[in-house]
């Protein structure tokens, strides 16, 4: 196999359909995007496999979306890892990439460098947001913190807010191939029932833990025969053929579904993509008064800001800024 056709897979998404089991999903491989989403910062490994976990979470998750806009996760815990925050941004045209950016924020002295990242969360909650620009309403669906991963939350999520019984089976972390440098890699496959499969159940609260719902909760008869047996293939893949890079998507989909009569879709790129600029730094900054942002002021006399997407940093004159700045925004610093 050739360096070009195990790049071609890198950093997409693959949806696909299994049409006897009314049931859809997803492939995802992060790669380069990955690193790109890691390299902004310095995080410690913990902290590293958490962010991985989300952003592969959010490719998944994002693509089954028709977007106009932004789909954001968000995991807030009373522990030592106190924030995973990820955004997905749909493609802006046809053949256009969709673009992910993810940061954390976290108690470095509270911080257990050998116990699992997950179990420093703490007790919190599990949130999606979908923005679909101007002149929409915003979407947030919230559930606690629950199971024993991120993609445990993301499972009782859908069954939870959604009432669509979903599975999540991933795999990453630093990999090496030959002749080359160390670096992330990511791969997973998300199953989801059809949504008119699925119907709507009313809140009388589940067998799951605390009393949230499970895919047993919300399906019956067929469907859950047809879940039942596709959740029972996707327990046989292995590691390495959602993370290697000699395993094309397509042919771990006929290894495990074949007999499911998977049907695949157009494939969609990812890439790391922030939307951060001065512009929105000073719209940010426009509803401060000039005593406001005096209080802003270095001793430098700057307004000054970083981005904890990117780390991109933003350096302005105070006079430019807020409702009462004094001159035009045309100041680079």
């Amino acid at each position: 196999m050739s360096l070009g056709s195990q790049i071609a897979w890198d950093d997409t998404v693959l949806p696909f359909q299994l049409d006897r089991s009314d049931v859809r999903g997803r492939v995802a491989r992060l790669d380069g995007v990955l690193d790109q989403v890691l390299e902004q910062h310095d995080y410690p490994p913990v902290i590293e496999a958490l962010v991985a976990e989300a952003a592969l979470l959010t490719a998944l998750i994002g693509q089954t979306i028709k977007l106009r806009w932004k789909l954001s996760l968000q995991i807030r815990g009373d522990g030592p890892a106190r924030l995973i925050a990820t955004d997905y941004y749909g493609p802006t045209a046809d053949g256009k990439p969709a673009r992910i950016r993810a940061y954390a924020s976290y108690d470095k002295d509270r911080l257990s460098l050998s116990d699992p990242g997950f179990d420093q969360i703490g007790k919190g909650y599990f949130a999606i947001l979908i923005d679909q620009g101007e002149g929409m309403v915003p979407y947030q669906g919230i559930t606690p913190i629950a199971g024993g991963s991120l993609s445990a939350c993301a499972e009782t999520y859908f069954a939870q807010s959604e009432q669509l019984p979903t599975r999540f089976e991933l795999s990453f972390g630093r990999s090496q191939l030959p002749g080359q440098p160390e670096h992330w890699r990511a791969g997973g496959v998300m199953l989801q029932v059809m949504p008119e499969a699925s119907p709507l159940m009313a809140n009388e609260g589940g067998t799951g833990e605390e009393g949230l719902l499970k895919p047993s909760d919300i399906l019956s008869g067929d469907a859950e025969e047809n879940w039942t047996r596709a959740n029972t293939l996707l327990d046989t893949v292995e590691e390495m053929e959602l993370v290697g890079p000699t395993v094309h998507p397509t042919d771990l989909l006929v290894r495990l579904f074949h007999e499911e009569e998977p049907r695949v879709f157009d494939a969609q790129a990812v890439g790391f993509g922030c939307t951060c600029s001065e512009d929105r730094v000073r719209e940010s900054l426009s509803i401060y008064s000039a005593k406001d942002i005096g209080h802003m002021t270095t001793e430098e006399g700057r307004v000054t800001a970083d981005c904890q997407f990117c780390g991109a940093h933003y350096d302005l004159d105070p006079k430019t800024v807020g409702f009462e700045a004094e001159e035009s925004a045309g100041d680079k610093g």
